[in-house]
């Protein structure tokens, strides 16, 4: 019964939300609201849970003083200090002027743009080892990204600037990205499209059960 009430659950849950799309009545037509109310009461545990096996887990690294227990040491001191000051704030802790709105603002969002700062160099490194020209393929997909890049920056407009409107570096950046690009694009949309529908069937039905610690 451990894992049949679940799958019972996810097959129940799944039907209905599919059934609310082809009849608008009641009470399918209620079981949206009803899903993404209990969606949001199972995210917000989820995260809750989520922020206690972080602490559980950096406490454990710190206490035994692991490999980089100082970055764990940071994150309970972090957690600790927003926790503390919002739960004394109340409601308003995030209205202008409070300690935690400074503490997000001055604090928080510029650590999250150094992070994605630091992300841009990895996506560079990775694309410089993608685009290397081994195969037909991949010399098509470095040329795209050259005419991409150079002609998304001042310095390819400026470069092309002497040849007729329609055929500079910025127009051809345009046409990658509007024609070839979009329709790359939109066959992988709907590959990922037919493998989520195929994946959904799958866990409905019962036949798949990783999501409850089982095997397939």
């Amino acid at each position: 019964m451990r894992r049949e009430i679940p799958l019972l659950i996810t097959a129940i849950v799944g039907i209905g939300f599919v059934i609310q799309y082809f009849i608008p009545h009641w009470p399918f037509s209620k079981m949206s609201d009803w899903f993404s109310d209990w969606f949001s009461i199972v995210g917000a545990c989820a995260i809750i849970l989520g922020a206690l096996n972080l602490m559980k887990v950096s406490v454990e690294k710190t206490y035994r003083r692991k490999e980089d227990w100082g970055y764990a040491a940071v994150i309970i001191a972090s957690f600790l200090l927003m926790t503390i000051i919002g739960i004394a704030e109340g409601r308003g802790f995030r209205n202008p002027g409070t300690s935690f709105d400074w503490l997000y603002n001055y604090v928080y969002i510029p650590l999250s743009a150094t992070m994605f700062a630091i992300l841009a160099f990895f996506v560079a490194s990775a694309s410089y080892r993608a685009f290397r020209a081994r195969n037909f393929e991949a010399t098509l997909l470095l040329i795209a990204a050259f005419f991409v890049m150079i002609g998304r920056v001042p310095v390819g407009h400026t470069l092309s600037s002497f040849m007729p409107v329609g055929w500079q570096l910025s127009d051809l950046a345009s046409w990658v990205m509007n024609y070839p690009q979009t329709a790359g694009q939109r066959a992988i949309m709907i590959g990922i499209g037919l493998g989520i529908v195929s994946t959904s069937l799958r866990i409905i039905l019962g036949l798949e059960r990783a999501h409850i610690g089982g095997g397939k």
